[in-house]
C-alpha cells in the first residue's frame, strides 16, 4: 500500500499544490513565499488524502 500511495502522492501532490498556487494568484498574492507557502501547504495536505485513496483502493 505503501508504493500505491507514493504514486498516487505524486499526482495527487502536483493537483493540490498547483490549486494553491493558482488560489494565491488569483487572490492577488504575487511574492514567491505566498507562492511558496500554498504550494507547500498543498502538498503537505495530499500526504493524508493520497493514504486515505490508496487504503479504499485496496479494499476493492
Amino acid at each position: 500500500m505503501l508504493r500505491l500511495s507514493l504514486l498516487l502522492f505524486v499526482f495527487i501532490g502536483a493537483t493540490l499544490a498547483g490549486i494553491g498556487v493558482v488560489a494565491a494568484l488569483s487572490l492577488g498574492g504575487y511574492d514567491t513565499t505566498a507562492i511558496i507557502a500554498t504550494a507547500a501547504i498543498g502538498a503537505l495536505a495530499a500526504v493524508p488524502f493520497s493514504w486515505y485513496v490508496a487504503r479504499e483502493l485496496q479494499a476493492l
